[in-house]
């Protein structure tokens, strides 16, 4: 039965107030409905129509995205905002950027251009969102020669389709039917990010997540999406709903940046997709990225010859490698999702999955049904053999540049090769594997006898193989000396040049010769002012011959001119007997001439020099020490001396005591605040000689609550070739403990400077300690340091002790300026030993030296890195170049002037004779050559009388020859043997020699300015 209110339910309804029988009215239904109706209709079309076809997103999408824009700027810019983090971004250095820049603004770099984003870019990318371009499929560390040509391409990922025409079709119907099959939409302007039903359905489970609701969970990552994931998200995961929307907003601008149709785009991201999704990391060859490494890494499959056999028709010949190849494809593919369990561990599901897609595969027709029998009949046999590394050591100028590039940016050259970055360096590629085959060539019988290495002081045909090279040439610039050539023969990264301490042999002679000038020029200006009244007054130690020598040269002579005085210098005369017994080093010391028939000459320095006499040097070298000992300063050790009786000695030992020791606590704190506690003991223990008691007593010192145990343990490390029992150890330890000597004691039984022990274990107990507080802590040490001098009861051994500490102190003195000119050590040897090549040195130093000289007494920059180009053609690309800097004069004109002459004689006349005339310029004339020779027969003494070395161990013999060339161009040249088997060699200096001149040919293009660098490189 109906209700009598039926018809209350319409809105013309008006109840009837009587009770008579309402008359029926015919009904007029709303407009309103069927309006509503029509608009979900249409508003339902459009959906579908958007969905299917973009059509309105496509437009609106690509006019926002045009103003998404970023300009290279010829300056730095600050508009600019770089990713802080995503596997793809880290990758390539992007998201390490500013740090980077920092880094090399400190090391004398400058941005000369970076990029400049947009407005809208830089709103855009602050939301999040990751900036649109065209990202690379491949990248990676280039270098560059000084001729800008290629020398050094690491592309990463090695293996990728660089054309999106050259991927077989059955790699894209494979991945869009396992991962996107929605990309196939024949429709433009398709947006590919999107796949709404998925997309519908994984919101859905996310919800339901959220409420408890037990809901299958679903994914709704399309390939654009997932791109943006592993290249960008951070740790290349979505962590959260943000990360999911900022994936898909930033997938969405990407495709529509280049226009409305998205054909381009999409199969740009099946390219792109294939050739970096990540896969794991495989045993032997790192993190694995694209389809194409994955198949060398996991299964030792060529790409190319993969991608070949499956472009080709299906035969019976090569049915069996197309299964193989597309099963591999299938399963890396299928892998990305669980890609560490399912390539290490889950090898057996893996198998089954790839069998069920195959299945699906061809049901569907999307590849052939022989290609699905042929796959199915195949098993995954996965790679277990160890993968071939490249050899990136072969070329040492690069390998250079790639250390000095790594260095600067705190990187691993793994790291490094993998950024995307470019260099400029100043090598001239050609010249430099010229050098390094001609070397590598004087292996050959044939070519050492064509050069000339075989015979007396050379090398015999058995020995050629045995001996490395190493080769440097530098030019000097405007601005820097930079190098053009820098090889070696040895087939490992390590660098000769760089990377080593060699002993030189008669090299440091150049070095002792450079002081020894400096020094005339520095009293030449204290004295040329005073009258020769002033200079018979002038109070000098009875042993410092270069002051007295000055003195009365300007005496005698009246003539204040520089150059004439060096002249002059150069030729005073020298002992070469080798009769003299020296006291340096703590102990009495025999030294020799290379040839017997010099012992009776008393040559001048500069024939001295030019034929490479040993004894002049070592006692010039005395000379240098006596003088370095600031025997005239008031207040000295040697004034104390000369006032033994003085009521005053206890005032000038207090003043002694504040300014001496306190330059050493500054120079000593200066040598160790930068370095870790481990490097500190490094540093000072390579100083000592190697002798147990002079070792146990600095390691008591510095560790006195290590047990005997650990002491014995240094001493092994220290001294592999003693062996120390428990009953030795013992004595030792307990002989040196902290309470049985002072510090000064300490000192004095090293052999190194006390305050250099107080200052270490001082920095290593308190690190953080400023130079101020260690000076004020450091008053009390300074007082007892000197104190001890004058305890003595016996004057001679008073004396004894006073000349080791002057000694010392001298060669502190003495290292500052070899430092100045660019010795490369943090110490050396405090022996006369030292002038003949004691202390060590290394090519490259001596090639500085060199430099200085060459530039006239300026000591430029060593440059091998011209420019650096971050992130080219990306928002974040950045250029820094080595910015010019101020040369510092670190030697006299007048002296780089002398020297330059003198090392001209010892082509012309001296032991580098044998180059006179091998070069010469365009018209046919000789070009002007110096240098100094070297040889170095490194050993270790097993026995020591009276001073002699009567029996030793070969460690390496070194023949080098430091030159110039005209007047650009300088470097150096070594022959090194190393170990023992050095002891069957008895080359000179003379095999360098020889094997400069055969390279001469070489040379001469460059020498000559046939082959020239770009301006400035």
């Amino acid at each position: 039965m109906s209700s009598p209110h039926t018809d209350s339910q319409f809105d013309n309804y008006r109840p009837n107030a009587s009770s008579a029988k309402p008359v029926q009215v015919p009904v007029r239904r709303s407009k309103t409905g069927w309006l509503f109706i029509v608009l979900l209709l249409a508003t339902a079309y459009l959906i579908e129509f958007e969905v299917r076809t973009s059509y309105y997103q496509s437009y609106f999408l690509h006019q926002y995205a045009t103003k998404l824009t970023y300009k290279v700027r010829d300056y730095r810019s600050d508009a600019v905002i770089y990713p802080k983090y995503g596997p793809f971004d880290d990758r390539h250095g992007y998201s390490q950027l500013p740090q980077k820049i920092a880094r090399l603004i400190e090391r004398n770099y400058q941005i000369t251009q970076q990029v400049a984003f947009s407005p809208m870019l830089m709103d855009y990318t602050n939301i999040g969102f990751f900036p649109p371009y065209h990202e690379k499929a491949q990248s990676g560390l280039m270098i560059k020669d000084c001729r800008d040509m290629t020398v050094f391409d690491f592309s990463y990922p090695k293996r990728v389709y660089q054309d999106q025409d050259k991927i077989p079709d059955q790699i894209i119907n494979t991945l869009l039917f396992i991962e996107n099959r929605e990309m196939l939409s024949p429709e433009a302007n398709y947006n590919p990010v999107v796949d709404w039903p998925r997309f519908v359905l994984a919101a859905a489970s996310q919800v339901a997540g959220i409420f408890g609701a037990d809901m299958s969970k679903a994914g709704g990552s399309t390939l654009a999406t997932q791109i943006e994931k592993f290249r960008h998200s951070n740790h290349g995961l979505t962590l959260s709903i943000k990360d999911k929307l900022l994936q898909i907003g930033s997938a969405i601008v990407r495709v529509y940046q280049q226009g409305e149709s998205t054909v381009g785009a999409r199969q740009r991201i099946v390219q792109d997709y294939l050739n970096t999704v990540p896969l794991s990391s495989a045993p032997g060859f790192g993190e694995v990225h694209g389809i194409g490494d994955g198949l060398w890494a996991w299964f030792k499959t060529d790409f190319n010859q993969a991608n070949q056999i499956l472009l080709s028709r299906h035969t019976q010949q090569n049915a069996a490698e197309r299964g193989k190849v597309f099963r591999q494809i299938v399963a890396l593919m299928i892998a990305q999702r669980r890609p560490s369990y399912y390539l290490r561990q889950g090898h057996e599901d893996l198998e089954s999955l790839v069998d069920s897609y195959l299945r699906l595969l061809g049901g569907d027709g999307l590849i052939e049904t022989q290609l699905m029998v042929s796959a199915l009949e195949q098993k995954l046999q996965f790679n277990s053999s160890k993968l071939a590394t490249t050899n990136l050591a072969n070329n040492k100028g690069v390998n250079a540049v790639r250390i000095r590039t790594a260095g600067m940016l705190g990187l691993s050259l793994f790291d490094l090769d993998r950024y995307d970055l470019s260099i400029n360096s100043t090598f001239h590629g050609d010249l430099q594997q010229q050098v390094s085959d001609y070397l590598r060539s004087l292996a050959q019988v044939h070519s050492a006898e064509r050069i000339g290495l075989l015979g007396e002081r050379l090398l015999s045909a058995e020995q050629l193989d045995k001996v490395l090279y190493s080769f440097t040439l530098y030019e000097s610039t405007d601005s820097a000396n930079r190098v053009r050539i820098q090889t070696d023969s040895i087939d490992q990264p390590f660098d000769i040049n760089e990377g080593s301490k060699l002993e030189l042999g008669s090299t440091a002679k150049l070095r002792v010769l450079a002081t020894y000038l400096d020094i005339i020029a520095e009293l030449q200006q204290r004295f040329s002012a005073m009258t020769v009244a002033d200079l018979r007054q002038v109070d000098v130690e009875r042993k410092d011959h270069i002051t007295r020598w000055v003195v009365d040269y300007l005496i005698t002579t009246r003539d204040r001119n520089l150059t004439r005085m060096l002249d002059a210098a150069l030729q005073r005369e020298y002992s070469a007997s080798p009769e003299e017994r020296f006291f340096t080093g703590g102990g009495l010391h025999v030294f020799n001439n290379f040839n017997k028939k010099e012992n009776s000459r008393v040559p001048t320095l500069y024939q001295a020099l030019q034929e490479s006499i040993n004894l002049p040097f070592v006692r010039l070298m005395k000379d240098i020490v006596n003088y370095s000992s600031s025997y005239n300063s008031e207040g000295s050790v040697s004034q104390l001396l000369r006032n033994d009786k003085d009521p005053r000695r206890e005032e000038y030992l207090k003043a002694f005591a504040k300014r001496e020791g306190s330059s050493f606590v500054k120079r000593f704190y200066r040598k160790y605040r930068q370095l870790t506690p481990e490097q500190r003991l490094e540093v000072l223990f390579d100083s000592i000689q190697q002798q147990e008691h002079k070792l146990t007593a600095v390691y008591r010192y510095l560790k006195p609550y290590d047990s005997a145990r650990e002491l014995k343990a240094f001493l092994a490390e220290r001294l592999p070739t003693k062996t120390f029992t428990d009953k030795q150890i013992n004595v030792l330890y307990n002989k040196y403990g902290e309470e049985k000597f002072n510090l000064a004691d300490q000192g004095y039984i090293a052999r190194v400077h006390p305050l250099e022990l107080w200052v270490l274990r001082y920095l290593n107990d308190y690190p953080e300690t400023g130079l101020t507080q260690v000076l004020d802590d450091a008053q009390p040490q300074l007082q007892e340091v000197y104190r001890w001098l004058f305890r003595t009861r016996h004057q001679n051994a008073r004396d004894v002790r006073i000349q080791v500490m002057l000694e010392v102190e001298a060669f502190l003195s003495i290292h500052q300026r070899w430092v100045r000119m660019g010795y490369p050590f943090e110490y050396m040897v405090p022996s006369l030993g030292s002038a003949l090549g004691s202390s060590g040195d290394r090519p490259a130093a001596l090639a500085e030296l060199m430099g200085i000289i060459q530039n006239d007494g300026y000591r430029y920059p060593t440059v091998r890195i011209d420019e650096l180009q971050f992130a080219n053609e990306t928002p974040y690309e950045v250029t820094l170049a080595n910015n010019k800097q101020t040369v510092s004069r670190v030697m006299h004109q007048e002296v780089a002037r002398a020297l330059k002459r003198a090392l001209a004689n010892v082509v012309e006349n001296g032991t580098a004779r044998r180059l006179k005339g091998s070069l010469v310029d365009s018209n046919g004339q000789p070009i002007v050559m110096g240098g100094k020779t070297g040889t170095g027969d490194n050993r270790i003494a097993t026995e020591i009388r009276n001073g002699r070395k009567v029996s030793s161990t070969a460690i390496n013999r070194t023949a080098t020859f430091v030159f110039y060339l005209g007047d650009h161009h300088f470097g150096t040249l070594t022959a090194f043997v190393p170990g023992e088997k050095a002891d069957d060699f008895s080359f000179t200096s003379a095999l360098p020699l020889q094997v400069l001149k055969g390279m001469m040919p070489i040379l001469s293009p460059m020498i000559n300015q046939q082959e020239q660098c770009q301006t400035g490189l």
